[in-house]
């Protein structure tokens, strides 16, 4: 096998996991919930016990992923292009806030979802920089994209509404990811795998 197929092999199998964002995503709608005082949540102990619920399940999602399909490690080159794409969310995630928020004085004041745009975009840069852009990761995150730039956000703070779109849309664009990885993989019980690793 030639090594630009196992290094692309690596770095589908580093952003294509998408069962793991299901956790993630369960988090983003109960800090929304949590931040409405919704139900239980209302109480300060429930949320870290649901983030540590979620690490476990974070957890046994890895093991599931490990021990049917194997361990691959990302190259050197594709571990410092995730490194620039975490650099590229978190400018985006806050200059893209701070400009956006409408109560800050140097804000552009615009009447968006400045948590969902920002959210959108992460995603949009982090896959077309991982894996390139599949055609779902295109349709679910440029969906948020356009919902969260509607100028029809005016109320004091939507970020609660944002972090709700952006929770369902990981867990989406997660279930496609996944249906990806099994295509490109194969199904567990057809693999035999060995740990194996791609070096830089």
């Amino acid at each position: 096998m030639q090594r630009k197929t196992l290094e692309k092999a690596a770095a589908n199998y580093s952003y294509l996991r998408g069962l793991l964002a299901i956790p993630l995503g369960v988090l983003l709608i109960l800090a929304a919930l949590a931040n409405w005082e919704v139900g239980p949540l209302r109480h300060i102990w429930v949320f870290p016990v649901a983030v540590a619920m979620a690490g476990a399940g974070w957890l046994a999602i890895t093991r599931y992923y490990n021990e049917n399909y194997g361990r691959l490690s990302p190259s050197t080159k594709q571990q410092v292009r995730s490194a620039l794409a975490v650099v590229i969310a978190l400018a985006v995630m806050g200059g893209g806030s701070l400009l956006m928020r409408s109560d800050a004085a140097w804000s552009l004041d615009l009447p968006v979802n400045a948590i969902a745009v920002s959210f959108a975009l992460i995603m949009l840069i982090s896959y077309a920089i991982g894996v390139g852009l599949k055609a779902h990761h295109v349709i679910i995150w440029g969906a948020v994209l356009v919902a969260g730039a509607l100028p029809v956000w005016s109320s004091p703070d939507p970020s609660n509404i944002g972090l709700l779109l952006a929770g369902v849309a990981v867990m989406v664009s997660g279930v496609f990811d996944h249906r990806l990885f099994v295509h490109t993989f194969g199904a567990p019980k057809t693999l035999d795998l060995e740990e194996s690793d791609v070096g830089a």
